[in-house]
């Protein structure tokens, strides 16, 4: 039964990240039931790597398994958050694949959530990867690595400095390197703020060179959720309480301000390396134009990557925050075949 209660998520998001307990426990009633579907009991701890500062939460089944450990990293605006809850209160994806297996893995970005604070001003995407690279040495194995969003680029930097830390990678609606970061139009340029449009017919973005960007509730509902037929929009007021500034640096990077998008030089760490980037048919930002390239990159440069846009899947309405979306489980279990067999197999939603 669907529940409509637009504070569930933040009840299922309290339950099952603020005790250190091993199992999910109180939650509201379409979080308890999707749950209880769930066959393994869930450890969960957290903790921090240092310089920089890089908060991580850790999802472990109780009865190990032999799978790689999952790396989830989040997108702008976001923290891990995104990974733990769904809009509508149920388990996110770090539920799923830790109930398929999976040791999971949340980091916060360094620099934002809970990771610390780092001036602004010094806050680079060579600060965010850092810390990320030192979190994938503490793991016993090479590990999935996720990426979303804003994150993209982090991953692709990941894959040429700690290659041999990544068995996998799914990229998730991502952001380009600078190599190949799709155009991006500029459209104000001052002493005080850019305005940016990242893809044709998408929201103008307006970044204060000093300033984090805020993500308010109508740059939300057009950019991050859009034409989405799969967001929940009952819960889109709770949705945006939850998110974060963007620091000014890395969003000028994102967009690849004066070209300082992170770039790859050394392809070395992509030799064979199997590679998904996942796209749903509703991403403003997000297209065959965007993103193709990307993939026919990787593959240029030694990578095995594979395109998956949604529709050619039979899965049509999703948006730029699938993981959070109606679908979300049907998306992770398709995601875990890919993994298991290299196949993305989605049943029927």
């Amino acid at each position: 039964m669907k529940n409509n209660d637009p504070t569930s998520r933040r009840k299922f998001f309290r339950s099952s990240t603020g005790m250190g307990a091993a199992v999910v426990a109180t939650m509201s009633s379409s979080a308890f039931a999707a749950a209880a579907r769930q066959p393994s009991a869930i450890n969960f701890h957290s903790g921090f790597v240092s310089d920089p500062s890089t908060y991580y939460e850790v999802l472990e089944p109780v009865t190990k398994t032999n799978k790689p450990p999952m790396v989830l990293i989040h997108g702008g605006a976001h923290s891990g958050s995104c990974y733990m809850v769904t809009a509508d209160g149920r388990p996110g994806w770090a539920h799923v694949f830790a109930a398929k297996g999976y040791k999971v893995v949340v980091p916060d970005w360094a620099g934002t959530g809970r990771s610390g604070y780092i001036p602004y001003d010094a806050l680079t995407g060579e600060t965010v990867i850092r810390g990320l690279g030192k979190l994938l040495a503490t793991l016993d194995r090479p590990a999935i690595v996720m990426t979303h969003s804003m994150s993209g680029p982090f991953g692709w930097k990941l894959l040429e400095l700690y290659g041999d830390r990544i068995e996998k990678l799914v990229a998730i609606a991502p952001g380009g390197p600078g190599n190949v970061s799709a155009p991006t139009e500029f459209l104000t340029d001052t002493s005080d703020f850019v305005e940016v449009r990242l893809a044709p017919g998408a929201p103008i973005l307006k970044i204060s060179r000093k300033q984090p960007f805020v993500a308010e509730p109508g740059w939300v509902a057009k950019k991050v959720v859009g034409t989405s037929t799969r967001f929940p929009r009952e819960f889109l007021d709770a949705y945006v309480a939850t998110l974060a500034v963007i620091p000014p640096r890395l969003l000028l990077e994102r967009v690849n301000y004066a070209n300082s998008a992170p770039r790859v030089a050394d392809f070395s760490g992509y030799k064979g390396k199997h590679i998904a980037l996942i796209m749903g048919t509703n991403d403003a930002d997000h297209t065959v134009a965007t993103d193709k390239p990307i993939v026919d990159w990787l593959n240029e440069n030694g990578a095995r990557a594979e395109f998956i846009p949604l529709g050619e899947k039979g899965i049509q309405g999703n948006g730029h925050m699938m993981m959070m979306e109606s679908n979300s489980d049907q998306l992770a279990n398709a995601i875990v075949a890919w993994l298991q067999t290299g196949k993305f197999v989605a049943a029927t939603s």
